[in-house]
């Protein structure tokens, strides 16, 4: 459950977390709710790379501040007791943030990089590799194999000395279902069932996560719900495929271009388009609900 982007002001990440909290505990017995904290925006071509690459939204690039704010961030969410989920973009930027994460995703666009599944074969949390952009789920799989192996590459030390690394492996890398340009969404039952026969074949867990935005709301924010409702169906149904879901939220509903402190709508992405948490708390309940459910007909 995450605000998408947010700039080098971070009160707002930091009232979204305290809600988050607030429903985290409601929830604890069904759910482990964790609040997605996003730093490095990947981009199609260019535009604002995130929170530490220009945390002043104004080209100055102040990199080594846009750490500090990331860094400071994640302690004081994981000061209220609340998990942080990142994603790993940039190689070297998980040694500043690694150790307050914990869980990690990496992108459509990176899927395929041997890069990123070297670095998620040394990271100490599951890691989540989503799809292709055109909806391959295959690409997935095969990051998945890449990542649970062990890996020799150089690299950059917590003391910023290169140096060779090698890797134990991750046995927690997994797939995450976000729709695709060809295949459209694939949260649908038979998408899962599908997603779920290639991983067991590849010997790996079925365990999966489906994202609610992306591919699998046609790029529309205001579908997430629907698509959550469908997911929570499925695992009502005693479905035990899904492990977890995503979900793009913030304080306000929608998205704006970024005009500045002063002129910019509190608490809106800058982003991706995100719902709003009023809307954020019924897909938590019905989520919690479906866990419930699944519960009740295994225990039938």
């Amino acid at each position: 459950m995450p605000p998408r982007s947010f700039p080098a002001n971070t009160k707002a990440a930091l009232e979204y977390a305290a809600l988050l909290q607030k429903e985290a505990q409601k929830h604890a017995a069904e759910l482990l709710v964790v609040m997605r904290v996003y730093f490095e925006k990947p981009r199609t071509t260019v535009g604002w790379k995130g929170l530490i690459n220009d945390p002043q939204v104004d080209g100055s690039f102040r990199i080594n501040e846009g750490l500090r704010l990331a860094r400071g961030l994640l302690a004081q969410i994981a000061e209220m007791g609340l998990p942080s989920a990142t994603e790993f973009l940039d190689p070297i930027t998980p040694q500043y943030v690694a150790d307050l994460v914990s869980y990690g995703a990496i992108g459509a666009r990176t899927t395929e990089s041997q890069i990123h599944r070297e670095l998620a074969s040394g990271l100490s949390m599951p890691v989540g590799f989503k799809n292709g952009t055109d909806g391959s789920i295959q690409v997935a799989v095969d990051a998945c194999l890449s990542a649970r192996a062990s890996h020799w590459f150089p690299s950059v030390t917590k003391e910023g000395v290169v140096a060779i690394f090698q890797t134990a492996g991750n046995p927690d890398a997994h797939i995450i279902l976000r729709g695709g340009s060809r295949t459209g969404p694939n949260y649908g039952a038979e998408f899962v069932t599908d997603a779920a026969a290639r991983i067991l074949k590849a010997g790996l867990s079925s365990r999966l996560v489906i994202d609610c935005s992306h591919g699998n709301s046609s790029k529309d924010h205001r579908r997430q719900p629907l698509v959550a409702a469908d997911i929570a169906a499925q695992v009502a149904a005693g479905s035990h495929v899904i492990a977890g879901v995503m979900v793009e939220s913030h304080l306000v509903e929608g998205r704006q271009d970024w005009k500045g402190k002063d002129a910019s709508t509190y608490g809106c992405s800058i982003t991706d388009a995100c719902i709003s948490f009023q809307e954020t708390i019924p897909v938590l309940d019905g989520l919690a609900a479906a866990v419930r459910a699944r519960r009740a007909v295994k225990q039938s």
